[in-house]
Parts: structure tokens; sequence; C-alpha cells
């Protein structure tokens, strides 16, 4: 049996406050998405190691940019390798500082071969992504993938903890939901997070009466955003760049 845990996640200075939302359930039969939890990204990293130890095959999708295209990269002056790449990000300290280094080279905010073949909807560079893309890469992939943890398709070997990438916006544009307008206060909005639960409940996602109220009264979306990353992901074989650019499952 297989766990996946979808993870809507934050770039924020204090390490997302609490504002992380994880969701949780056993793929591969009916049984009710298993709550939604609130985390630091110090306790989410902390969560992915700990799975590493039930016994179980985890999978953990995670809506944040594992890397940038490979034209920044070139135009920054850095070897076109993931491992490369998050050096560099690492140099740097910062997401801030970070950026103001890749602008003063480039300000084209270029997307990877995957934001173009899965529709996510900004780059990594851009202004609201740029620090989950930081983040994500320094306080989380790098530190678990020393521990023995996979990140599809970019490092670590076999694994029964593996971490991918993946994009909320992408799934429901793949399984045809609204892809905007479902975040907001107001009777329209509340309403297609309804009908996106209904969706996903004919994806094999199912949700109990607390899970759905919260999604539901949840105006900014985070935690159907999470919910939404429970649907089986994506499996095929990925292009060579995605190695170095990581990919959207």
């Amino acid at each position: 049996m297989m766990y996946v845990h979808g993870v809507d996640f934050s770039g924020a200075r204090d390490g997302g406050g609490g504002g992380i939302r994880v969701a949780h359930r056993r793929l591969g039969d009916r049984s009710p998405v298993d709550g939604i939890t609130r985390m630091h990204r110090a306790n989410l990293r902390q969560a992915i190691l700990d799975s590493q130890r039930d016994g179980e095959s985890h999978l953990w999708r995670i809506d944040a940019p594992f890397g940038v295209a490979v034209p920044t990269l070139e135009s920054c002056g850095v070897d076109c390798s993931w491992e490369a790449m998050a050096a560099w990000f690492a140099e740097r300290g910062n997401p801030r500082d970070w950026r103001r280094a890749v602008r003063a080279r480039t300000r084209k905010e270029i997307r990877r071969l995957t934001d173009r073949i899965a529709r996510t909807p900004m780059a990594p560079m851009n202004l609201r992504v740029f620090k989950q893309t930081w983040t994500v890469v320094t306080e989380i992939l790098v530190p678990v993938v020393e521990e023995g943890v996979c990140v599809e398709p970019l490092a670590g070997a076999s694994s029964s903890v593996v971490i991918c990438e993946s994009c909320p916006a992408s799934v429901l544009a793949a399984i045809g939901g609204p892809v905007r307008g479902y975040k907001g206060t107001g009777d329209p909005p509340r309403e297609k997070r309804a009908d996106i639960l209904k969706l996903l409940s004919r994806h094999g996602v199912r949700v109990d009466s607390s899970v759905a109220d919260e999604c539901i009264h949840d105006e900014k979306g985070d935690a159907i955003d999470a919910v939404i990353l429970l649907t089986k992901p994506w499996q095929g074989p990925v292009p060579e760049i995605a190695r170095t650019e990581g990919w959207v499952y």
C-alpha cells in the first residue's frame, strides 16, 4: 500500500508559519482523505524523513517548482545540472538575494518545458513563486536527498519515500476542473470548491464531512489545493532536460 501526501507549500520567511497544508490518504483504495495537517517547513522536512521508518511506501507531491529553466542557468553561468543549481541557490543565502543575482544577469522569466506542457500558472522566477522555488530546493529537497529520499526525476536512488513536484492547476486542467475562480470569498468560489470535491471523488479522492467543510470554507484555497494533489500522479517517461529543470507530475 502506498500513502500519498499532497503538500500546499509556502516559501514565507517564517518557514510557512504553519500555513503549509498537507493532506493524506492511502492510494489504491476508497479510503477517505486522512485529514489535513498544518505545518512549518521544518515539520514538513521531518515528516518526510519520519515516513522512511514505518515500513510503508510514501509519495509526497509538493506544489512548488523544483528548479528553473536551463536558459536561466546558462545566463547566470551555472552548470546545467540539478546539483549545481541547488548549490547555486544555497550560495545566495536567501531567496531575495538569489532573485536579485538572477535579475542582474537576466530579467526574463523563462518557463521550463514542464511548465509549458503541464500549463502551470507561472514561471519559477515569478515574483509570486520565487520564494517557494528557493526554499523547497534548499530547505526540503537537498536535506532529504542526503538522507536517502528520492526526488523524481532529479536526485536520489530508488527509495520507499519519493518526492515529486505537482501543481493543483495542472491537475484540475487534466481532469476537467476549473483552474481559476475557486479561491476567494462569496458564494461563487465556495460553490466551485464544492464542485471540485465532487470531481475529485469521481477520481478516487473521497473526503468526509469535516475535510469537506474545511476545503469549502477555506477562502484562500490552500486546503483544497492540498487535497487536489491526492489524485493519482501522471506517470511515464520524462525528457532528459527534466533531470535538470524538474518535472510536474
